[in-house]
């Protein structure tokens, strides 16, 4: 077996390298929620890919100190607080990068906040529908707006959850996450002649510091009913194991890539076979 170091580098004629088809040198990433978790993994994906990274959190402290790991590598990075629910705040934080637009945009920002159904009031769900489907179909038109004669890439972040529902007290996030993939087709189906590659990921179970902190939290207050769901949810898992935010980082960054040049339209579960089992 010929070992890595060892490889030859394979050129066939009208064949794109593969090195150059994941290359983001030269373009610049937009991505929401990049913070910690998921979001986090991404940024180091696309800069590792060369990307400039334009970095949205409303946590400022937590986001600065990501910016600042990825500019100490070299990264070319910028780093903003938005709050996504405010679409006066989503308008200017546009508005201010007109001198150079991104190429790419990751919706990956969301809130994950359970109440009973029966007990939900309009506060609670409007403030959920704001951040997870409101901010993802205005940062969508305004990216599309301003590149609509030059095109570009839009990765939106859903989730199993959308498609399967497995844990209560999660109508709002369900219904928000559901509407992303509906959004995500319809811009597909509208803005693809425009040059426009638009895309969802679901995530399945992602060890992130959200989810550990619910883990932590049901184990701690002797949640049995979360605990059982728990056990219920790993029993369905046909890889036997939860991911990690760069597992997700990775088939953001495919698609964002001239690797999925013709992927249009595309939800694409990465969960450890949950939704197959």
């Amino acid at each position: 077996m010929v070992g890595h170091a060892e490889r030859k580098i394979l050129v066939f004629d009208n064949l794109i390298a593969t090195n150059e088809l994941v290359d983001l040198t030269g373009r610049r990433v937009l991505l929401t929620g990049a913070a910690s978790g998921i979001g986090e993994a991404m940024a180091f994906r696309f800069a590792d890919a060369g990307a400039e990274c334009v970095l949205l959190d409303l946590n400022e402290p937590l986001l600065n100190k990501v910016a600042h790991k990825l500019m100490a590598a070299g990264a070319s990075v910028s780093a903003h607080k938005v709050d996504l629910s405010d679409r006066q705040q989503i308008v200017d934080l546009w508005t201010g990068l007109e001198h150079r637009l991104p190429d790419i945009l990751i919706n990956n920002a969301g809130i994950y906040m359970l109440k009973d159904y029966l007990e939900m009031d309009k506060d609670f769900f409007d403030l959920t529908m704001a951040v997870n489907l409101e901010s993802v179909l205005w940062m969508c038109q305004e990216f599309i707006k301003r590149r609509l004669e030059a095109g570009g890439t839009i990765v939106n972040i859903s989730t199993i959850e959308a498609i399967l529902p497995f844990k209560k007290d999660l109508v709002a996030y369900g219904t928000s996450k559901a509407a992303v993939i509906g959004l995500t087709r319809a811009l597909a189906r509208d803005y693809g002649p425009h040059d426009f590659r638009v895309n969802a990921i679901l995530p399945g179970a992602i060890k992130t510091p959200g989810t550990r902190e619910i883990m932590k939290t049901a184990i701690r207050k002797m949640q049995l009913d979360l605990i059982k769901t728990g056990y219920d949810f790993q029993s369905r898992l046909a890889l036997g194991r939860w991911g990690n935010p760069d597992e997700i980082a990775r088939v953001a960054l495919f698609l964002s890539t001239e690797m999925a040049s013709y992927v249009q339209g595309a939800v694409i579960p990465v969960d450890g076979g949950f939704l197959s089992s």
